[in-house]
């Protein structure tokens, strides 16, 4: 079998995908709007909280617990609309991610993360086994600054 090198428009010229790059796979849903009274910020992860609309996510309410995804933007302010991304892998600086998942220096890389259940819009690496709680796996860490998207079954524990 021959390896062929994958094409890719950069900057408007086609040239093989270089060493080090990738072609990421982002599902991004249409612009929803946020419905929280403060911004959301890139990687928090969030649930549909009426048509066309988001608020941030918690894993200790059958209401907030269904995670359409993670919030791909920088920041959505509030009332404002943004792009939620569902799948793929979304990248964020290492204190980006710190803010969303408690973590210092960025994400573990091949750590599973889960939906928070103590922290409204929080990613965390211990899965919950609170009765009246839910386990929400979110995705893994590719590394401390990639996140595979994998939104996973939810749990009542």
């Amino acid at each position: 079998m021959t390896l062929v090198k994958q094409a890719v428009f950069k900057a408007g010229i086609l040239q093989a995908l270089q060493s080090g790059d990738y072609v990421a796979n982002a599902q991004l849903l249409p612009q929803l709007t946020n419905d929280n009274t403060s911004p959301i910020v890139i990687g928090q992860p969030v649930y549909s909280s009426a048509a066309d609309h988001v608020n941030l996510a918690e894993a200790n309410a059958s209401g907030t617990k269904d995670v359409l995804g993670l919030v791909a933007d920088l920041s959505i302010a509030a009332a404002a609309v943004g792009s939620i991304q569902t799948e793929g892998i979304l990248t964020a600086t290492t204190a980006q991610w710190d803010a969303v998942a408690g973590t210092s220096g960025g994400l573990t890389y091949k750590t599973t993360y889960y939906l928070d259940p103590a922290n409204v819009g929080k990613l965390t690496s211990t899965p919950t086994s609170t009765a009246g709680q839910y386990s929400c796996p979110l995705g893994i860490a590719m590394s401390t600054t990639e996140f595979k998207i994998n939104i996973g079954m939810t749990i009542l524990m």
